[in-house]
């Protein structure tokens, strides 16, 4: 199962991609440790030996900390920074930084935020710089502008975007001067509404889906990446107990098809988002070493369309339309 490159420069990004969301001790105000950072030089020594070589960061995990843990072991090994492509997201402003959480893409905090970041990871330019969500006050051009001017400095040599639709992503690319070349959403077996988006076209079931109208089929069109947050649903189908009926059942069967394929359910859920033509690459937002080696495994895996729309069904509680 090969990705779609972001472009030439970057054909050979693994399919799988490890996510920092915890790294750094955790959501609180203690300080990074030796602990902490041991535990970071490890996961990427892991990502190394399961054949990923993309970092997903951003300013706002950990407070910060998860960017400063990655900084201390890049300046450290500094082998880490030429192995990896490291991408990171801003312009989410978190409590207690800010009296109300809120989205900011101005202009200021924009450059604030992205000097910040390569402060903490202790490098000299991002690979990739994500635009995290969505800003209801951004002035296009202002921002523009602005980022215009960072990649000008070479702060960043790639744009992308996460949490967006068509149309926003379209706004940006259309005024900025670089490509917007990968776009972040949340998609997984249990957050399967980009699915459901398709299947139930012309239908009445179509209106209650959450999933942004035609942006997986723009992104293709595009040739915008796709990656998956929180790909691994947090690891509730590896619960063959769960309250929620199809999950529970969703779950016996991976163990069984697993169990067949002499796999693992990690990978078998990866799988499944794989298998998407639009070429999905999964982020693993975990800090267990064996669960991320799990994972990766999923790049060797190849269902069967019946089998794919064996676990859709089963997901779904009932056979599609």
């Amino acid at each position: 199962m090969s990705a779609l490159p972001f472009n030439e420069h970057f054909e050979n990004a693994s399919r799988c991609i490890f996510g920092t969301m915890n790294l750094g001790g955790g959501w609180n105000s203690n300080p990074v440790t030796k602990e902490d950072e041991s535990q970071a030089h490890h996961l990427l020594e892991t990502c190394i030996e399961a054949g990923i070589n993309v970092i997903d960061l951003a300013d706002i995990y950990t407070f910060g900390k998860a960017e400063e843990v990655m900084g201390r072991v890049f300046k450290k090994n500094k082998h880490f920074v030429d192995h990896f492509i490291i991408q990171s997201k801003i312009g989410i402003r978190l409590v207690p930084d800010v009296n109300t959480k809120h989205y900011d893409l101005s202009p200021r905090w924009v450059t604030e935020a992205v000097h910040a970041s390569l402060k903490r990871l202790n490098i000299e330019q991002l690979d990739v710089l994500f635009l995290h969500r969505p800003d209801p006050l951004m002035q296009i051009e202002k921002t523009a502008e602005t980022l215009n001017n960072l990649y000008k400095q070479e702060k960043f040599e790639y744009l992308a975007v996460s949490n967006m639709h068509a149309g926003q992503t379209a706004l940006i690319q259309n005024h900025v001067e670089m490509p917007v070349i990968a776009n972040q959403l949340e998609m997984s077996l249990l957050a399967s509404d980009f699915v459901e988006d398709s299947i139930t076209s012309n239908m009445q079931a179509n209106t209650n889906q959450g999933f942004p109208r035609g942006t997986l089929e723009y992104c293709l069109q595009q040739k915008i990446q796709l990656q998956a947050w929180s790909a691994l649903a947090q690891g509730q189908f590896g619960n063959t107990e769960h309250p929620d009926k199809a999950v529970r059942d969703t779950a016996n069967l991976l163990a069984q098809l697993a169990e067949n394929l002499n796999t693992n359910v990690n990978a078998l859920v990866l799988a499944w988002l794989m298998k998407h033509p639009t070429g999905i690459q999964p982020v693993i937002g975990s800090t267990k070493p064996e669960r991320i080696l799990e994972a990766a495994k999923a790049g060797k895996l190849e269902l069967s369309r019946e089998q794919w729309y064996q676990i859709l069904e089963t997901r779904r509680g009932e056979a599609v339309p």
